[in-house]
């Protein structure tokens, strides 16, 4: 089994589209060890997505990179719920024109639920302040509306980071690096899954979104798909329900063709111990990457994280025919994502995720899923 030396050979892509693929890769640093040059004030608006409270614990983890200071949330049973909750004890509570007129805030956190309509006109406000975004997955059902939140921030130079917290996976990026430099040749299959159980009550919620499952869960598989392969020429989805307790797609696939690849990518809400078999498999005639499970933060016992990696020849330091690489425990499931948010916001790099791609991301997951995209 090899150990993946995480330090010296993380690399992130962006494949979306042609401006994109062209090719702006980025070396990968974010270490325990990186001193950061100044804090970053930050605050959060809204409680109610599932991300929410984690998000909180880590920048309030993340203490040497931000300073939080405050929370907003205009729903008062969600206040009172989660006020005195570990995440949000002893946070300043305002209403978000406080909080955006709060002096030296430079970036906020949108966690309002999914199903919200007021998601995308929250972001907006916040751009129309000066501030940097990082938006919780996915980016509201209308197009043109995500659209123009994009093009005010690009004009404005600011940051727009789409919590999509596999892109800091190792394996992933493992996963990125391999296609970008050729190591698996010509890519022909690539094979996503993201499924879990649900309760009947988190069904009923799923139900409200056009695609059910896949709109909430295959939007992190496409983020994916799209940073390794660009924006696909079709995309076809079929949508079934398996259970009669609530009426929604509880069963999705997606597939995206390519000129020279498909892509499959399935969710559905009603596999025992999905989390186990959450995967990423990207088949290419000299090689073949399979990560399953795509995270170990939720697998019992815990697991580390590894990928299993066949070559037709070595390459670097893996040899020919199939091998296990293993990495090193990431510190939290959204640490290194805030990391590089911070980093991109103090000018140390470049986002890797470049509005182009968010915007193609979202684009390819409405039309998945069966809304209107023009």
């Amino acid at each position: 089994m090899s150990t993946f030396d995480r330090r010296g050979f993380l690399t992130t892509a962006v494949g979306a589209g042609a401006a994109v693929a062209a090719g702006r890769w980025h070396e990968r640093t974010v270490t325990a060890a990186d001193q950061p040059k100044k804090r970053i004030k930050i605050g959060q608006i809204g409680t109610g997505h599932e991300h929410a409270s984690a998000k909180m614990e880590t920048f309030r983890k993340l203490s040497d990179q931000y300073e939080v200071v405050g929370i907003a949330e205009s729903n008062p049973e969600l206040r009172k719920k989660r006020e005195s909750t570990p995440a949000y004890r002893g946070l300043t509570w305002m209403t978000e024109a406080q909080l955006l007129n709060t002096k030296g805030l430079q970036v906020v956190a949108v966690e309002v639920n999914s199903g919200d309509d007021r998601l995308i006109p929250i972001t907006a406000n916040c751009i129309d302040a000066g501030m940097h975004v990082h938006l919780d997955k996915p980016g509201g059902q209308s197009l043109s509306a995500f659209k123009k939140v994009l093009d005010e921030a690009g004009r404005r130079k600011l940051a727009v980071q789409l919590g999509y917290m596999y892109r800091n996976n190792p394996a992933v990026q493992f996963c990125q690096r391999a296609v970008r430099e050729g190591w698996l040749g010509q890519v022909f299959e690539v094979h996503c899954v993201m499924n879990r159980m649900h309760s009947v009550s988190y069904r009923k919620y799923l139900s409200q979104f056009r695609g059910g499952t896949m709109f909430i869960f295959a939007c992190h598989l496409i983020d994916l798909v799209v940073s390794l392969l660009g924006k696909p020429d079709r995309i076809v989805s079929f949508e079934r329900q398996t259970r009669d307790d609530v009426k929604m797609c509880d069963n999705g696939l997606i597939v995206f063709e390519y000129p020279r690849t498909t892509v499959t990518i399935r969710t559905a809400s009603l596999e025992v111990e999905g989390y186990q078999r959450r995967q990423l498999v990207v088949c290419g005639d000299q090689g073949t990457i399979d990560i399953q499970p795509l995270e170990t933060f939720y697998c019992r016992p815990p697991q580390p994280q590894k990928l299993r990696l066949a070559l037709s020849q070595a390459r670097d330091s893996y040899k020919k025919g199939y091998q296990e690489v293993s990495f090193p425990q990431m510190p939290g499931r959204y640490d290194d994502q805030l990391i590089e948010l911070a980093r991109i916001i103090r000018g140390e790099r470049e986002n890797p995720y470049p509005l182009e791609h968010e915007l193609i991301v979202q684009e390819c997951l409405l039309k998945a899923c069966g809304y209107p995209t023009s």
